[in-house]
């Protein structure tokens, strides 16, 4: 079987080796005459940064970029970006990287053309309709990495350098209009960045499937992506040039950030504050929060992961998945313990604090109160 397509679910979506070769097509069918690339410093100096930009001069579109993101964007960031974007006269963004490139680039299109401040426009009830969407300049996605999903999302994680809080910023017009996903772009990342953007996708799948909200399409979707991230992850880890594992790691990481549609939980109340404070990777928080979670969640998940272990090929259903979990993470070389990770003397007062305030919480399936969140940070660390 042939791993490429065009797909229109969620958008648009160019998929397969080498059709980083369609950039400069992609942004003229989304409007785009003069783009901005936006990647993280980590990325500006790689070999496939500079092939993207030769492509995009090749295209007449011109060769500029943007890197000054942190690995945790920031309203900083935000600020410094829409400067140099409003200054440059672009009329569009190329998002390439992984999470935290894609998240500064998506706000960048979405703040080119608005007037009031980023912190209007946070995932809370109906704050997005503020936005002039005339103001929202087209954006063309390009993961680099197999984990966040962002290029399929409709909001952007940005932290309050103020408050070190991570804050949703949402509206829909910010799901890119076209995004290619080629998996050779992913071909050098380093195993452990391969390790933690990939449970980054397994997170988002499992949270997904243990929500208690009704979306039965979103439920379809975060279990197979449970098992091509099962399947293909330890494959990708194993040897990165992979090129099927890693096709098939960019299709979890999708289809995780579309499943959790119906909601995230405590894996992610818990991240956010951490990696706010603590500038920890995300995905990798993630993976060293499941354990714990998963048992806070057991009396309310264990008879749906029972089904799901079995659909996966794992034995001893609830019980059998969580063993399975815990030797991923081991396998991959993930920390026990957020300590292990390096949170060093955490604030649990603020800790707790902000992951009740984190937008995730609603979703988890068990209530998450004061005490019982200070509990769950106690057994990460």
């Amino acid at each position: 079987m042939a791993l490429t397509g065009n797909w229109s679910y969620p958008t648009n979506m160019r998929f397969g080796a080498g059709r980083i070769a369609e950039i400069g097509e992609a942004c003229r069918a989304a409007g785009i005459a003069k783009p901005l690339l936006v990647t993280d410093r980590g990325l500006k100096s790689m070999h496939i940064t500079a092939k993207t930009l030769d492509l995009m001069e090749a295209a007449g579109l011109g060769r500029a970029i943007f890197a000054e993101v942190d690995p945790n964007p920031s309203d900083a960031n935000v600020e410094e970006g829409l400067k140099f974007y409003r200054d440059g006269g672009f009329d569009g963004v190329i998002a390439f990287g992984g999470g935290s490139g894609l998240d500064l680039a998506k706000t960048l299109a979405f703040m080119a053309g608005q007037t009031r401040p980023v912190w209007d426009f946070e995932d809370i009830g109906d704050w997005w309709t503020r936005a002039d969407p005339d103001g929202i300049h087209p954006i063309v996605a390009v993961p680099t990495t197999a984990g966040t999903g962002s290029e399929v999302g409709r909001a952007s994680v940005i932290t309050n350098s103020a408050t070190h809080e991570k804050k949703i910023i949402f509206h829909p017009k910010m799901l890119p209009a076209i995004v290619i996903c080629d998996p050779e772009l992913t071909v050098g990342m380093p195993k452990h960045i391969t390790a933690g953007t990939g449970l980054d996708a397994f997170a988002h799948c499992v949270e997904a499937y243990s929500s208690p909200q009704y979306h039965p399409m979103s439920q379809g979707i975060a279990l197979e992506g449970m098992r091509l991230v099962k399947d293909y992850l330890p494959r990708a880890y194993a040897d990165g040039t992979d090129i099927e594992a890693r096709a098939n790691m960019m299709s979890a990481a999708a289809m995780g950030a579309t499943a959790f549609q119906k909601g995230l939980g405590a894996i992610h109340a818990l991240s956010h504050p951490i990696g706010a404070h603590h500038h920890t990777h995300h995905g990798t928080t993630n993976a060293v929060c499941m354990p714990a979670v998963l048992q806070f969640n057991a009396p309310a998940i264990r008879d749906r992961f029972g089904p799901a272990a079995a659909y996966l090929g794992i034995e001893g259903g609830f019980d059998g998945f969580c063993a399975f979990v815990d030797q991923l993470n081991d396998s991959l070389g993930i920390p026990r313990t957020l300590t292990d990770l390096g949170v060093i003397d955490p604030d649990l007062d603020t800790l707790v604090d902000a992951a009740l305030r984190d937008p995730s919480t609603g979703g988890n399936p068990i209530e998450m109160t004061p005490e019982n969140t200070r509990k769950l940070f106690e057994a990460c660390l």
